[in-house]
Parts: C-alpha cells; structure tokens; sequence
C-alpha cells in the first residue's frame, strides 16, 4: 500500500534529525563544570624543616602550628573573602591595613595570615641564625638602653599580654623603635592598634606557639626564643622601614 505522501516526508524529515548513538551520548552528557577560582590566598612552605627550631621550639610544636593553625587561618580567610565580591582581588597588607571596617572573620584571619608568615620568616635554625646589623643594634641602644634591657622590656610586654596575642618591636611613625604588643591576631599594622607601626620582630604568645614544651612557663619560652632570631632578617626590615619614613 502506497503511504501517503505528508506521511513519507515526515518520517524523511524524522531521519535525517535523528542523532546517532555517540551523538545522542554526547547530547545528553551534562556540560563539564566550570574550574573552580584559585584560592586567593595560599599557605607557603616553612623555610625550614618542622624539627630545624629544637630544642628551642619542638618538632610537634612547629608542625601543628604551621600545618593546621596557620592553615586554618589561611582556608578561613579565602572563606571570608570570597563570600564578599568587594574584596575580591585585594592583597594581605591592604585587607589587614584596613582590619577595623572589615566583618571579624576578614579582620581575624587575615591577621593570623600575616603575622604567622612574619613570624616564620623572623626564624631560622640556630646554627644559622646571623648577627644583628651595627645600626640596629645601635638603634636599640639608643631607645632601651642595652640589648639585654631591650630583651627584658620586650619579655615584660609578652609575659603581661593577657590571654592571646603577639608582642612586637616596631618602628614608628617617629622613626624611633618602641616595643607594643596586640590580642588575638592584630598587628600594629592596623587601623585599630593602639600603637601603630612597622614591624621589624614579632613573636606568638598564644598558647598553641609554645605550651606542648613550656606549659605555662610563658617566660622560658620568651627567654629561650632568642636562640632562633634571625638578626640578619629583622635587621633588613629595620632599615626598610627606616627609609620609609
């Protein structure tokens, strides 16, 4: 029997529409998800290995706080910033300058991102750690009287921190040095400390940063940490900041 003619074009049309196997399988396969956006901030490597701080700070000691204290710190704030397009494609330094106007979670984070990374790179093993500079060392005479008064003014600023926080040696906006010291995770790099000004040395006296060796011995840990210092570092950032003034 004859088809109708409308009949035999509908199903000519039919065909020559019809996809083959591998081309209905690709139709139907869902377009591949876009690449995520790299993280905006990133954890570096320490310049040194976990155990290069002993006896001063303990191998465990260095690993958690590196590897999950800092990190932390690090996949909270790309957290915090990618949840607020306003901050998208702002660095460190301009995010921790202006800390005081930003929600905690910016504020906090960033600031441990930045503190632990200057805190990191103010070590070194103590068989590589170089000697301060004629000039800084002249500087902390000038403003404290001696090194070893230097010291002890900068363990009493970090044994009277209450809680957590960070006890620093700052240039200010002066040019002189003076020792101050932040909570939790602020820097005097801040629009909200109290004594505002460049870092040349900072160290953690949180618990997390020497309690598995020291305990509550905050005041050993601040004494024994000069071991790890390096001059040579903090000497290269006070004449920075000098020459920025």
């Amino acid at each position: 029997m004859t088809r109708p003619l409308a009949l035999t074009l509908f199903l000519a049309s039919a065909a020559a529409l019809a996809l083959s196997p591998a081309q209905a399988q690709t139709a139907a396969a869902p377009a591949p998800a876009a690449a995520p956006a790299p993280a905006a901030f990133s954890l570096a490597p320490l310049p040194y290995g976990y155990d290069a701080l002993e006896p001063v700070i303990d191998t465990q000691t260095m690993t958690i706080h590196h590897s999950k204290h800092h990190q932390a710190y690090v996949d909270n704030l790309n957290k915090a910033v990618a949840a607020d397009p306003a901050l998208a494609g702002q660095s460190l330094d301009a995010l921790v300058a202006k800390a005081g106007t930003l929600a905690p979670a910016v504020r906090n984070n960033a600031g441990g991102h930045w503190n632990h990374t200057f805190f990191w790179e103010t070590m070194a093993p103590v068989a590589k750690v170089s000697a301060i500079s004629p000039r800084l060392a002249a500087a902390i005479d000038a403003q404290f009287g001696s090194m070893d008064k230097f010291k002890a003014a900068f363990k009493a600023a970090g044994t009277a921190r209450f809680g957590s926080g960070w006890v620093w040696l700052i240039v200010g906006a002066d040019g002189k040095l003076a020792i101050t010291s932040t909570s939790n995770q602020d820097n005097p790099l801040m629009d909200v400390a109290e004594a505002k000004g460049t870092p040349v040395l900072g160290n953690d006296v949180w618990e997390h940063a020497y309690y598995l060796k020291y305990q509550n011995r905050r005041a050993d840990y601040l004494d024994g940490w000069w071991q790890v210092v390096d001059w040579a570092k903090v000497s290269v950032r006070y004449a920075a900041a000098s020459a920025a003034r």
